[in-house]
């Protein structure tokens, strides 16, 4: 600390009132070296200088007998003003009678002294009011924080019996003072406190001479309330206690807040469920209780079955819905101990805890599926969905909790990959083929950067079996796997994302390969079909990438055929009929594939501006046998003749389904009757074959 940091010792400032200078002056004489000094000589001057002066005295030594207003209305005046009631004052006289002694100690004198004065009684009687005054300002100040506090106060003596509480005590509390006073604030006790708490808690307070902590009190209505309280001794002169003090306030709203951000931790805000957190809690306390108790776990994994649908033709509000009523089905298909948790999205976890687990699993497997198959009644819409669930077993799938969850999850994969609406044990086959999956994603990386990929086509022929055109197909040739089925790299291609890289080159191959054939008179007039994934069409920039493909290879676009499937249309239809209409109007021709099998919302069908829709080979397989195919297929070709639009059937594979189809009015087919997809020398030679018969 530097010296310049230590406040000096000021003198207290006293003010002095005489008519008199000459008594004045013995007054300065006797206290100028312990106070500092003002004088004043009339009354009026004195309550002047008392109403102007920035710093009040800290005593007034007044004379009674002066000409005007005398000592005495001075003093009055002065306890009518709150600035200076409190001053204390000295009154001073030559007249020994006891009417103005009365007259001024009524009015608050605090002294009256008889002249003349001694000097060493003056100074001692002055510093004592000073102090006494200070004290008192003290004590003023203690009272109003006291009663004003918003803390609760009691005040209790040395045996705990209570001598004074506060004003928010009282309002805290329901007790009034009156009720509370001579008692030991045991009364407030709630009964949660226990014992060796209450013991702590002395102790510390005769030790320490301080205590603060948490406690549970008991209102006089009856309720219960926690409260952070603390507690200290006042000690008398010999240093034993005299007084204890406590303050406490009511911690319920802190408390309850505490509890809400701990349930937030752990619990998911949207369906009350427990999360992530909380779940893998729940796992590690569960794995170690079952192998003390020689249980098992099931961990069962669900994933709600086409969940994005809901949220992208309904909206998130919709979705939400309907994942707090799949929440509530799921508490209800499990017993009270077992737990659901949700891991987010549409993702949620199961813990089952026995010794016949893998039976147990299966049974409430089973009763989840039925549940979550029944219909959803959400606002004014009605959904139904259905959920798959891969399960996992502790200990004999893992014994860490990411392995078990992790098996759980690829199992649940493999439920999904069964058409949903089920549930897969895990097997450590299925890591084997989670393992070879995702070296086959990897390898479809190198695929596109070595030059794997080719093309094959499929010929499109009318109804004499005249070349219309081709399907451009893509083919995985594996240099250690041999020829890869799309079945088995398409789907992923599109988890991934590759799906977009892959298709653009598709589409930059097939237009080379239509600039080749526009060079041959033969040729030049054969149309390629290239398949386009939903993904790729909705690219922001996917009209510039064709338009740019188009236009660096020069071909006529009228050649180029976009086959487009019913499952794009489940996603912002109208931004999916401007891009068409955009690339339409640029002359690129446009096949609605497996039309029939999906969404098939006729009231966006006629506004789409399609040259073709092409019937799924499931209903031309089993055309000469099926009556209700061969209905489906009428149907399709009259639908598509009234919309203006040319059919074409694929996979027809006997000269029996041609006919069939020819007979319906369809006039262009695509199948193995005609060619298989095949590279593109092989096609070529087909189609010089044709050309020639």
């Amino acid at each position: 600390m530097n010296e310049s940091d230590l406040m000096p010792y000021e003198k207290p400032l006293i003010l002095l009132v005489d008519d008199l200078p000459t008594n004045l002056h013995v007054l300065v004489s006797m206290l100028k070296a312990d106070f500092r000094l003002k004088t004043a000589t009339s009354g009026a001057s004195t309550l002047a200088l008392l109403k102007n002066q920035p710093e009040l005295p800290k005593l007034v030594i007044l004379d009674v007998k002066m000409p005007g207003m005398d000592g005495i209305e001075v003093l009055r005046q002065m306890r009518d003003e709150v600035g200076t009631c409190n001053i204390p004052v000295i009154l001073v006289s030559a007249d020994v009678s006891e009417q103005n002694e009365l007259a001024g100690l009524n009015l608050g004198a605090d002294e009256y002294l008889i002249k003349p004065i001694s000097k060493d009684t003056l100074i001692i009687r002055v510093r004592n009011l000073i102090r006494r005054n200070a004290e008192r300002s003290k004590l003023r100040l203690a009272a109003y924080v006291f009663n004003y506090s918003g803390e609760a106060i009691v005040i209790t003596d040395h045996n705990n019996a209570i001598v004074d509480v506060n004003t928010a005590f009282i309002k805290l509390t329901g007790y009034e003072k009156a009720e509370v006073i001579g008692r030991n604030p045991k009364l407030l006790s709630s009964g949660r406190t226990t014992k060796d708490e209450y013991r702590a808690m002395w102790e510390a307070i005769l030790k320490n001479g301080f205590w603060q902590g948490e406690m549970w009190d008991r209102r006089k209505d009856g309720t219960v309330y926690p409260k952070m309280m603390t507690i200290s001794v006042v000690r008398d002169r010999s240093r034993d206690i005299e007084f204890y003090l406590a303050n406490f306030v009511d911690i319920s709203r802190f408390k309850e807040s505490e509890e809400r951000i701990e349930h937030l931790a752990h619990h998911d805000s949207l369906t009350g469920l427990p999360n992530r957190l909380h779940l893998s809690i729940f796992l590690e306390q569960s794995m170690l209780i079952a192998t003390r108790m020689s249980e098992q776990l099931a961990v069962m994994f669900l994933d709600l079955d086409r969940f994005k649908n809901v949220n992208d033709t309904l909206g998130h509000s919709v979705g939400d819905e309907l994942l707090v009523q799949v929440a509530a089905r799921l508490k209800s298909s499990v017993r009270d101990y077992d737990t659901v948790a949700r891991l987010g999205g549409d993702e949620f976890v199961v813990v089952l805890r026995g010794h016949d687990i893998a039976l147990d699993a299966a049974i409430v497997a089973k009763k989840i599926n039925l549940h979550l198959s029944q219909p959803f009644v959400l606002g004014a819409s009605t959904l139904r969905t259905s959920t798959s669930i891969g399960i996992a077993l502790y200990p004999d799938n893992a014994e860490h909790i990411d392995d078990l969850m992790k098996n759980a999850d690829t199992a649940m994969y493999f439920a999904k990959a069964e058409g949903g609406n089920t549930f897969c044990f895990f097997s450590p086959v299925m890591n084997l083929h989670a393992h070879e999956k995702l070296k086959m994603e990897n390898q479809l990386y190198e695929a596109i950067e070595k030059q794997e990929l080719q093309l094959y086509y499929q010929i499109q022929v009318d109804h004499l079996y005249r070349p219309l055109g081709a399907e451009a197909l893509i083919r995985w040739l594996h240099p250690e796997r041999g020829m890869v089925s799309p079945l088995q790299f398409i789907p992923l291609a599109e988890q991934s994302g590759l799906i977009l890289s892959i298709g653009y080159w598709v589409l930059d191959s097939a237009c080379a390969q239509l600039k080749a054939w526009q060079a041959c008179a033969a040729t030049g007039h054969l149309v390629l079909a290239v398949n386009v994934s939903p993904r790729q069409f909705r690219q922001d920039d996917f009209v510039e990438r064709v338009l740019e493909i188009v236009q660096r290879h020069g071909i006529d676009p009228t050649l180029l055929k976009l086959e487009i499937t019913e499952s794009l249309l489940l996603k912002n239809v109208e931004a999916v009929i401007a891009t068409m209409n955009t690339l339409k109007a640029l002359g690129v021709r446009f096949s609605l594939d497996d039309f029939g099998t999906g969404y098939s919302c006729l009231q966006y069908l006629k506004r789409l501006p399609l040259n073709q829709l092409k019937i799924d080979q499931s209903f031309v397989r089993d055309i000469a046998t099926d009556n209700s195919d061969r209905a489906i297929v009428r149907t399709i070709i009259a639908m598509a003749k009234n919309l203006e639009l040319n059919v074409i059937a694929e996979g027809v594979e006997t000269e029996e389904q041609r006919e069939l189809l020819v007979n319906e009015g369809c006039t262009h087919f695509q199948g193995y009757l005609f060619s298989k997809p095949v590279p593109i020398e092989q096609f070529e030679a087909l189609f010089n074959l044709k050309t020639r018969v």
